[in-house]
């Protein structure tokens, strides 16, 4: 598939889809929450690396000039004083005049070097989102917004996880190398088999747990600071832009 096509035709996860292109996470707020978040960001730059922001009430993006960010995202979030209030696939009812919209890098941006790298990914290899996970880890407070880090998991053969290692660190501005391997229970994790947010997956023999940090952080914070108001991605449906994941190689 290519961008377009998910943008306006997919309903589902996007590990997979429209190889060799970045994927985004989003969250909007409204301006006068927008530089707590850009702070946030910038204070936590491995879960919430910025691709883009936009002005208040634009709700299109450097990275798809094509796009509209109400409704080419697959699945979206509404948030109430961190309640989930609805998740539409289509935004355009919610979105307001005053929303300012982040644009965040996607782990799902890498796959593809991984692939190249002879890396499997489980989930994709199993038609699943990847799973979440949030940790005990506190990311940096920054004004009104708090919260943990989540992070996601790829179950990989031990014998490539320092290639693993090696091809997601040269891509920092989609979260770059792992924040951990192995124990879970490092990261305050009780469960693999029970994700925060996406799907189970299976191991295969050999295989090793990798967690990178993960763009659904910013919804972590929405949760634990109670915003008013926010629009985010759900978990794994992710904006699917037109810039090549090799812009994003360094």
């Amino acid at each position: 598939m290519t961008p377009e096509q998910v943008r306006r035709g997919h309903r589902g996860p996007t590990a997979g889809l429209a190889d060799g292109y970045a994927q985004a996470n989003l969250v909007a707020v409204p301006a006068d929450w927008a530089y707590d978040v850009l702070l946030f960001a910038q204070r936590n730059p491995k879960p919430c690396p910025v691709l883009d922001v936009t002005d208040a009430g634009d709700t299109t993006t450097v990275l798809a000039r094509d796009a509209d960010l109400r409704r080419d995202l697959p699945r979206y979030r509404v948030w109430e004083h961190g309640e989930l209030v609805d998740e539409p696939t289509d935004a355009s009812a919610h979105w307001r005049d005053d929303l300012v919209a982040f644009l965040i890098g996607c782990s799902f941006t890498f796959e593809s070097a991984l692939k190249q790298a002879h890396v499997p990914l489980r989930h994709v290899e199993q038609g699943r989102n990847v799973p979440m996970y949030v940790t005990d880890r506190e990311c940096r407070p920054a004004g009104r917004l708090h919260g943990p880090v989540v992070v996601s998991m790829r179950y990989v053969p031990a014998d490539l996880v320092e290639t693993a290692r090696e091809v997601t660190a040269r891509m920092p501005a989609v979260h770059g190398a792992p924040v951990h391997v192995g124990d879970p229970a490092a990261l305050g994790i009780a469960d693999l088999d029970r994700p925060d947010f996406g799907d189970r997956t299976e191991p295969h023999a050999g295989d090793v747990p990798v967690f990178w940090a993960c763009g659904v952080t910013p919804q972590a914070a929405v949760m634990a600071s109670k915003p008013p108001f926010a629009i985010t991605h759900a978990p794994g449906h992710m904006f699917v832009t037109d810039v090549p994941d090799s812009a994003y190689r360094v």
